[in-house]
């Protein structure tokens, strides 16, 4: 699945405080907003654009309400649309963010440090956690521990440790785009490429992340004019009739990009048909969640900065439910008021996993302190 995840970033600690200016690189990891200039404080406190802090924060309920669904929308072919509109354009969102603030990325010490103690170190935590969860509470003792095989929502770190690692040849090439895209493209259609650090996900998402590091803030002014909020209404409409009507016919593992057409037992060449198709999509969809998303600071805003506690604990929550047969024992739950609750439930606890005092106490796990481990002058030996 998605799995879903970041573009988060605490603010510090996403992906707490104030997160930087559009034109510094922001990783799953607190950031620290520049220090306000005694005579200017409240320009100062605009370091932080609430948007994207909006963004992140209504992105990650769409990932938590969304992977809620999977076990219980087999009854429901309205749930099934909306699940596949939800996938279409919720982890393309969030790669796109994570591209745009990784525009400044080098591999200068200070920001290799923050990706190891950001994204790294997390991945390594986060993966061997979701592994013993399934071994004890699955009762799956044969569950191994391996860093190579990204379990459920993890993939996201380990892509996004590629994705930042190569920014500076993305941003050297004169058609980065393109190239991500053709790269995106062959994948769809390498079934040898096989599940080592979920490399088709890396590969099939590329293009978005390759997109936000060519994004500048103007183009999200322009996303946010009033005529394109208008025009996203009639957009959102038309991909719920035709998600409705596409719901029984289409398999889900496109959505996914986790296997090539071949593994789907589809003809090898409609992984190149559908990578582009997707492409489309998922950037419109983009658009126009993007354009809705408030622009002032709203009761939800600080909860942006902990988006990352959000992404990597509510798989806890989610598995634990199927694990332990929760949704097998109450059938209820795929009738439309069990949809109703289970999508209430998944946003508040996704929402109380954003807030301030879990990212704090978590801090250990997603921001760790790690002074030990560096140079204090990588340019001394």
């Amino acid at each position: 699945m998605f799995q879903a995840p970041s573009v988060f970033t605490r603010a510090p600690l996403p992906p707490a405080t104030r997160e930087p200016e559009p034109r510094r690189e922001q990783t799953p990891t607190p950031t620290t907003a520049a220090p306000a200039r005694t005579e200017a404080p409240p320009k100062a406190a605009k370091r932080r654009d609430p948007y994207f802090d909006n963004v992140k924060y209504l992105a990650i309920v769409l990932v938590a309400v969304a992977h809620a669904w999977e076990p219980v929308m087999d009854g429901s072919r309205v749930t099934r649309a909306l699940y596949m509109i939800v996938y279409t354009f919720h982890m393309p969102a969030f790669i796109l963010i994570s591209g745009y603030f990784s525009r400044t990325f080098d591999l200068s010490a200070p920001k290799v440090k923050r990706l190891i103690t950001g994204v790294a170190v997390p991945y390594v935590l986060f993966e061997t956690a979701y592994s013993l969860f399934k071994r004890y509470v699955d009762d799956s003792p044969d569950t191994s521990i391996t860093l190579v095989d990204p379990l459920f929502l993890t993939w996201f770190l380990i892509a996004l440790f590629i994705w930042r690692v190569t920014t500076p040849i993305w941003l050297t090439l004169r058609h980065p785009l393109p190239v991500a895209l053709a790269i995106a493209m062959l994948a769809s259609v390498s079934p040898d490429i096989g599940d080592d650090l979920d490399l088709q996900r890396v590969f099939q998402f590329l293009p978005f992340f390759v997109l936000g590091l060519l994004m500048k803030p103007e183009h999200f002014q322009l996303v946010r004019r009033r005529e394109v909020r208008l025009l996203a209404l009639p957009l959102f409409a038309g991909a719920l009739l035709f998600a409705y009507w596409i719901a029984p016919r289409m398999q889900l593992g496109w959505l996914y990009r986790a296997n090539s057409a071949q593994e789907m037992d589809a003809p090898w060449w409609s992984g190149a048909v559908m990578s582009l198709a997707l492409f489309g999509c998922a950037l419109a969809l983009t658009i126009g969640f993007l354009a809705w998303v408030p622009r002032r600071n709203m009761w939800f805003t600080v909860l942006g900065a902990g988006t990352i506690c959000g992404y990597l604990l509510h798989g806890f929550l989610i598995k634990g439910a199927v694990y332990t047969g929760l949704f097998d024992r109450n059938t209820w739950l795929s009738g439309p008021v069990g949809l109703v609750l289970v999508s209430v439930v998944a946003a508040g606890a996704v929402t109380l996993m954003c807030s301030p005092p879990v990212a704090r106490a978590l801090r250990f796990a997603t921001e760790p302190d790690m002074k030990w481990a560096f140079r204090k002058d990588p340019a001394k030996r």
